[in-house]
């Protein structure tokens, strides 16, 4: 069996939506109707129902495509290593769920990267597996620390209504920050409304012409440590006269990034670094972001 006709048996295997069913099948009896309708208007039209027609089915195929990569990991996993017309590389989403027992509620969206990989050489397998294991293990350990704070809740004398209304909720996502022939640049997160202690953050940076995942120094020169400190103090200055409130170093603010500092790449190919909630501000201000311009 041909890898295509194996990918053609799992999508047959692939239930799909009773409401897609219905959307579908509402294309299909538009598409009949104006074929008859043309056809009662003469030969002349016959060309342009069989165009239509043949639009209406394009429109079913894609809402099927797009029903199995978010219903089927395989499917998803080898759609993703078909030729793309256009564009080096995307993200899509791998694997999603939502579930809900005891009152905890989790929400997962795992996505991956898609290349073509016969056109550039390059290939993505092993950052998007570490992409799924970190998603996996993240909600895993989330889902065991609120059963293990629901567990002590209750042995404390809380009430299963008082727990309910905590409304505990577990969210493992992404959020893509440039998608383009030169550079991918996302942001893998993982949350829990109930506790900012255990928050994660990944981001990736990948540059499309050679597969190698973008580094501050690659952006912004040997001397990217002295221009982004620089940079970052003269940005929170500025800030601060702004009404914005800062730490001091003294109190663990800003002094200087470290080797693993993270950033993203924004629209205009510049490095933005961003620091977590509470690591060099209060909480209320969020993660701080600052752009780092000049460099490379």
């Amino acid at each position: 069996m041909s890898k295509l006709e194996a990918m053609k048996e799992r999508y047959d295997q692939i239930i799909i939506p009773e409401e897609l069913n219905i959307r579908i099948e509402q294309e299909i009896q538009k598409s009949r109707q104006r074929q008859g309708e043309k056809k009662r208007c003469g030969s002349r039209h016959r060309l342009r129902g069989v165009i239509r027609s043949m639009e209406a089915m394009a429109v079913a195929v894609c809402i099927l495509f797009t029903a199995a990569l978010n219903t089927s990991p395989v499917f998803a996993k080898e759609a993703g290593e078909l030729p793309v017309i256009g564009g080096l590389a995307r993200i899509l989403t791998f694997r999603a769920y939502e579930t809900e027992k005891d009152d905890i509620a989790v929400a997962v969206e795992i996505p991956t990267i898609e290349m073509i990989a016969e056109d550039t050489g390059i290939t993505v397998d092993e950052i998007n597996q570490e992409i799924l294991a970190r998603c996996n293990q993240y909600a895993d350990e989330a889902i065991l620390r609120a059963e293990e704070y629901r567990t002590a809740f209750l042995e404390t004398g809380g009430t299963l209504e008082e727990w309910a209304e905590h409304h505990i909720q577990i969210t493992v996502g992404y959020e893509i920050k440039q998608q383009s022939d030169r550079y991918l640049s996302f942001v893998v997160r993982g949350t829990e409304n109930w506790t900012n202690a255990y928050s994660e953050s990944k981001y990736y940076n990948l540059d499309l012409n050679t597969g190698k995942v973008v580094t501050l120094k690659d952006m912004l020169g040997s001397d990217y440590v002295e221009l982004a400190n620089r940079s970052i103090k003269e940005q929170i200055a500025e800030r601060q006269r702004a009404g914005e409130t800062f730490f001091t170093e003294e109190e663990g603010g800003f002094a200087g990034i470290s080797e693993d500092v993270k950033f993203y790449i924004n629209g205009k190919d510049c490095p933005v670094i961003v620091f977590e909630k509470y690591e060099i501000a209060p909480g209320s201000s969020g993660e701080m972001e600052f752009e780092i311009t000049g460099g490379n």
